[in-house]
């Protein structure tokens, strides 16, 4: 094996064996060669803030891949070990002046090691359990009472933590994780139903079809209820198709490229006929996904061309309210608000300005930025349920970072982070959608506490 460092200059070095990846979507070499080391992904990757480890930056993972490539190594060891660190924030696609495309590189070298290396059983078991329960509606629905109880009865938890030592250790620390994702529960939320059809009010301007999502749907639904609110007012009809699933989000960013890939089909299936100006979207991870349909599904020659016109139709919530422009009355949100850009909207779809441009349509709200807001909060889809400890860490730096600039309320645009930084503000602050605060704008109401 070759042990230039990876910092160097680029290597070109020969193939020395066969291609440790297989034939289906291997990273492509010419995305490898366009790296050239220069180090400006540094300060923006999680994982190399966190540990300072050249093969945790997105560089480092780079050479990785091109070594396996090469043949050099095998995809068991340092490339599975540094790969699953990656949170796939993407903030080195924002920061990289050579327009490296290591999203693509991620998206192609996750479904390899999910293809082709051995996780071990308790690993293996306890991701099967989270996407076995997050892509279902109904599932989650039903675990909601439980979670409930779990929250409300604190013997439950006592319970946990006797279990037998032989299980203390690993399930203690998944259970964490997963109450860290839990958010307060109310069984009328999470099983209440959005209209199937909203109309505009007064002179329409528009008709848009909500993705209502999976966690978004039962745990965040007052988020869906404020977005179809704003968006009547707005003078959009809104549609929410009854029989949507997962867009297949989250298991598009873990790797799990068939499930994800079949959840694609029939979310293009659900949409396509609506005739509708836009899907939108008040999720970004789930965004960002389908407006990579046709990217994903490029080579499909049956769904390839659907595909494409579906991504082209997706749009995040703000994007579709910046462009049309406010027509609704909005009364004053006196209110000092942090804005922290989610970063499958603000690196993975581009969406910036928009959200704050929304905001600051407001009268009289504060709009502040966070410091260091490049950087990832620990969310990223998963990630915070298999790697807790990283995830803490950058949790408690976002917090860190949010309580600098001394504000009212925080608001974000997607409910892992929503979830993430309200676990490490704890409960200092109300966190809330962008939506949400509109939304009280434009009806006159109390902004809500969470």
């Amino acid at each position: 094996m070759s042990t230039t460092p990876a910092g160097s200059a680029h290597t070109n070095l020969p193939q020395t064996g066969p291609s440790a990846f297989d034939d289906h979507h291997p990273p492509q070499r010419e995305l490898l060669d366009d790296c050239v080391h220069c180090g400006f992904c540094l300060p923006t990757c999680p994982t190399y803030q966190l540990w300072g480890e050249e093969m945790d930056s997105p560089r480092g993972r780079i050479y990785l891949m091109d070594l396996a490539e090469k043949g050099e190594i095998g995809l068991e060891g340092p490339l599975q070990e540094h790969v699953d660190a990656c949170l796939g924030c993407m903030a080195c696609v924002t920061a990289c002046p050579s327009g490296v495309q290591y999203d693509k590189l991620l998206e192609s070298v996750r479904p390899q090691l999910e293809r082709n290396v051995e996780r071990s059983r308790a690993d293996r078991l306890f991701r099967e359990a989270i996407f076995a329960l997050f892509p279902y509606k109904r599932r989650l629905r039903a675990a909601a009472l439980p979670g409930a109880l779990y929250q409300k009865l604190p013997f439950l938890r006592t319970l946990a933590e006797k279990l037998p030592e032989r299980f203390a250790t690993e399930l203690s620390a998944r259970l964490a994780a997963l109450e860290s994702l839990l958010p307060p529960v109310t069984v009328r939320e999470a099983f209440a139903r959005l209209p199937e059809h909203t109309p505009a009010v007064g002179p329409k301007r528009g008709t848009v079809a909500l993705l209502s999502g999976c966690v978004q749907d039962v745990f965040f639904h007052r988020v869906n209820e404020a977005t179809v609110r704003v968006f009547s007012a707005e003078g959009f009809d809104v549609v929410v198709p009854r029989d949507q699933q997962c867009c297949g989000a989250l298991e598009l960013h873990a790797g799990r490229e068939d499930p994800a890939l079949a959840r694609a089909k029939r979310t293009i299936a659900t949409f396509a006929d609506l005739g509708v100006d836009h899907v939108i979207a008040n999720v970004a991870g789930c965004g960002s996904s389908m407006k990579d349909y046709g990217h994903l599904l490029a080579d499909d020659p049956e769904w390839g061309p659907r595909a494409k016109a579906f991504s082209d139709s997706v749009k995040d919530v703000s994007e579709v309210l910046a462009a049309a422009g406010p027509v609704a009355p909005r009364s004053p949100v006196r209110a000092r608000v942090a804005y922290h850009d989610a970063c499958h909207l603000g690196h993975a779809q581009g969406v910036r300005e928009q959200p704050r441009a929304v905001l600051r349509s407001i009268p009289e709200l504060e709009l502040v930025d966070i410091p260091d807001a490049a950087l990832c909060c620990g969310s990223a889809g998963i990630y915070n349920m298999i790697n807790p400890e990283p995830a803490d860490e950058l949790g408690r730096r976002k917090a860190d970072n949010v309580h600098s600039v001394h504000p009212e309320i925080v608001v974000t645009a997607n409910p892992g982070c929503l979830l993430q930084i309200g676990k490490h503000l704890g409960g200092d602050l109300p966190l809330l959608h962008p939506v949400q605060l509109l939304d009280a704008s434009i009806r006159n109401v109390p902004v809500p506490e969470s």
